[in-house]
């Protein structure tokens, strides 16, 4: 990512043009009562792309708004992670996050708030990785079957930072366990959560509360409007998103650490006489120079990643072929194996993958041993898996589409699981798909079906929109790497045939 999004720059305008609208110019009490909290949230990436990102420029931001504040320069710091690191990234899938939460400690956030991706790998492994981290971790709404806290999880504090009395409160996502693996942990809606734990705070003298939340852009609103929090910092939504009424500051920064917000706040009186207002600075981290410490480390752990890569999966008996032709014009075993591994993942009824995300170009021959780098050689764009219930209808909308160019090397051709697809080629655009077996039964166009497929389909790429129009169970910014994905069912059923004789053209 070279710039912001037109949704960026549009949200980033948004923020800065309302920075102002506080009521008036306040008289400041002195720097003593000032403060500024810091945002990252959704890093997943060890280093930058495109000079963007990765958390050698975010250590070197966080380092540089805490010096000032040392030097007396700047104001006081809180610097918060509003979730979503452990998972995914390429190294996550074979590390379990472990190299992530080296490096967050090397950032050491003052205040962390977990993402539905940090219980991707279950329960022991979140409470592992949290045993590791140096940094406090929020949660007040999340508890264990009997109600009580999870262990080494917060709910809020009140911290006094610039003189002020700061709550600070933090809230998970509640729809986390239909998004990751989280057992038998419950996730209490945010806005009750809020209320409750706002009450408490003011109560035991905070002068402002600030909620650190992992929630989707409709809470996000709900929270902001419910007036509660005075400042709601959130993640999940992957948004540079930015707005001050001159009651609330709501920030979202981006994903990993490609722009880092910056939050001032200036306040004057005490207690309930206590007024504020605030500013907002963006650091594009394309125009910061890495932190060396941090980027050692990276570089270790890259390093690391580059000998795990050529570490060997399993073996497939079926000879691959992942040439344009073979993945965009017909069956193909390779893609057979990544729509497999989609549905069986999300256990869903029916996989697909469009051709044009395999892009290894390459044959492999009978019985090969695949390995990781193999993997993501095919699979290098980064897209996360998805899962939707859609109509048999909207299914066959689906096919008709990824068969609306057959005979071209297009990147909608689907490669498919759980279904096999009669298609004749001669007929009309639209009206080419003969038969769709669901299993072994007909698809029924009134039923509705849950689909595994990938972030870029449901995002309308390759026309495959018509996802999008069910009920999307895991988002974009929810699921794991395909590539991990792939990984994982290799690993767990090889040695292993793909069988063929899904897709029938005549």
């Amino acid at each position: 990512m070279t710039s912001p999004s037109r949704r960026q720059t549009l949200a980033l305008g948004l923020g800065a043009g309302l920075a102002g609208l506080a009521g008036g110019p306040a008289a400041a009490r002195g720097p003593d009562v000032d403060f500024t909290l810091i945002l990252v949230n959704d890093i997943y990436r060890m280093g930058a792309v495109d000079g963007r990102g990765g958390f050698p420029k975010l250590a070197a931001v966080v380092k540089a708004e805490r010096a000032r504040a040392e030097r007396g320069i700047g104001r006081p710091v809180l610097v918060c992670h509003a979730g979503d690191t452990l998972s995914p990234s390429l190294m996550s899938g074979i590390d379990k996050g472990r190299h992530i939460i080296e490096l967050t400690n090397l950032i050491k956030p003052d205040v962390f708030v977990p993402g539905n991706h940090e219980f991707d790998f279950g329960q022991d492994i979140y409470l592992e990785r949290m045993r590791a981290a140096n940094f406090p971790v929020f949660a007040a709404n999340l508890r264990r079957p009997d109600g009580t806290p999870v262990p080494g999880t917060s709910e809020s504090t009140i911290l006094t930072i610039g003189g002020i009395k700061l709550g600070v409160v933090g809230i998970a996502l509640p729809e986390t366990p239909a998004k990751s693996q989280s057992g038998d942990w419950t996730f209490g809606p945010a806005v009750a959560t809020l209320a409750r734990e706002a009450t408490s705070l003011r109560a035991a003298g905070a002068e402002m509360v600030l909620a650190v939340c992992h929630t989707d852009r409709a809470t996000d609103e709900a929270l902001v409007a419910s007036r509660h929090a005075d400042i709601v910092l959130s993640g999940h939504d992957h948004d540079l998103a930015l707005r001050y009424d001159g009651r609330t500051v709501f920030a979202e920064s981006g994903h990993d650490a490609e722009y880092v917000t910056a939050i001032d706040v200036k306040a004057e009186g005490s207690g309930k006489a206590l007024t504020w207002t605030a500013a907002f600075r963006i650091h594009d981290t394309a125009e910061i120079e890495p932190d060396p410490e941090v980027l050692a480390v990276v570089r270790r752990q890259e390093a690391d990643l580059a000998r795990e890569l050529d570490v060997p999966l399993g073996r497939v008996t079926n000879a691959l072929d992942t040439r344009i032709d073979a993945v965009r014009r017909s069956e193909n075993a390779f893609g057979g194996l990544v729509a497999d591994a989609l549905r069986h993942a999300a256990e869903a009824e029916i996989g697909l993958m469009n051709g044009g995300g395999i892009r290894g170009n390459r044959t492999y021959p009978a019985d090969a041993e695949l390995t990781r780098r193999d993997v993501l050689t095919e699979l290098p764009f980064g897209n996360t898996s998805v899962l939707v219930t859609i109509t048999g209808a909207q299914v066959l909308a689906a096919l008709e589409n990824g068969f609306s160019e057959i005979g071209r090397s297009a990147g909608r051709f689907p490669q498919v699981s759980g279904i096999t697809v009669t298609v004749d080629a001669a007929a009309p655009v639209g009206q080419r798909v003969v038969s769709v077996r669901v299993g072994d039964a007909p698809l029924d166009p009134a039923r509705t079906y849950t689909v595994a497929a990938n972030n870029f389909m449901l995002a309308g790429g390759n026309d495959y929109g018509m996802l999008a129009e069910g009920r999307t169970l895991v988002g974009a910014t929810d699921g794991t790497l395909v590539a991990n994905v792939v990984m994982s069912y290799i690993r767990a059923n090889a040695p292993l045939t793909i069988e063929t004789g899904r897709l029938i053209i005549r």
